[in-house]
């Protein structure tokens, strides 16, 4: 088995608010693989005493032990469960119905002898490799659904769409949201390796049209993580040089994770 992580903060001297790990069992059998992408709060609005980092820290850890202590949990209870705990952590000192406490997409994945099992949320990606080198893409796309100017601002987003119907859900402080998340499994045959991506990794494909999730993933396995992060470093400062617009969120570098699973 190969399991290749890296995460870069979108600019030094930042803490990065993604977080990633990967656990095998001392058994041997199975593994899990957990890849968080905190979300920025405008910095008049921080919506809790702690840090992102602290918060995707605390469920990112509590992900990973509920999903190897508990492989018969659904992963969306593990998620649920994990949300309850993190918020259990600083519920006397935050807000936490603050519409900015600290919150995070999810990519949560967890295979065993013969099953793999994986649940999504929000905007990061799972890639699903099957022997004969087809990759399935596994997406929550409800943010790509969304109406023209649903994000044209931070209070726009927060009073109509954040974690509210017909917009789009994070792992925040509402153990609810897990039963929105993107879930499913299959056969542990049918995939040879798993990659997961946040946002600021995926754009090589997403917003520079450099390859589709094929070649993503072949990039992958060519340059390893680190090397698909640089490589979509490059083509940011390219596109902000060239003085073009196609930077969403007014990010010219976002925070960028990405790992790769061969099992």
């Amino acid at each position: 088995m190969r399991i290749e992580l890296a995460s870069v903060p979108g600019s030094p001297g930042r803490l990065n608010e993604d977080w990633v790990s990967a656990a095998l069992p001392a058994s041997g059998q199975g593994g899990v693989l957990v890849l968080l992408d905190g979300v920025t709060p405008p910095p008049t609005e921080p919506g809790c005493v702690h840090s992102v980092p602290w918060f995707t820290a605390r469920l990112g850890g509590a992900l990973v032990e509920l999903s190897g202590s508990r492989p018969g949990l659904p992963l969306s209870e593990v998620l649920a469960t994990a949300i309850s705990r993190t918020a259990d952590a600083h519920r006397s000192t935050c807000d936490l119905s603050h519409v900015r406490t600290p919150q995070a997409t999810v990519v949560l994945a967890r295979w065993g002898e013969q099953t793999i099992e994986y649940l999504v949320l929000s905007d990061s990606v799972l890639l699903l490799e099957a022997p004969d080198g087809t990759v399935r893409v596994v997406l929550d796309d409800r943010l790509d659904r969304l109406p023209p100017g649903s994000l044209a601002s931070h209070a726009i987003v927060d009073s109509t769409v954040r974690n509210k119907a017909g917009g789009f859900f994070t792992a925040a402080a509402d153990p609810s949201v897990a039963a929105r998340a993107v879930t499913g499994s299959a056969p542990l045959s049918e995939v040879s390796a798993l990659a997961a991506l946040t946002d600021g990794a995926s754009r090589w494909t997403e917003m520079f049209g450099e390859g589709d999730w094929t070649a993503a993933l072949g990039l992958l396995r060519k340059a390893g993580p680190r090397g698909l992060i640089d490589r979509v470093r490059e083509l940011e400062s390219a596109d902000a040089e060239a003085g073009r617009v196609r930077l969403r969120r007014g990010k010219v570098h976002d925070d960028a994770t990405a790992a790769l699973v061969e099992l």
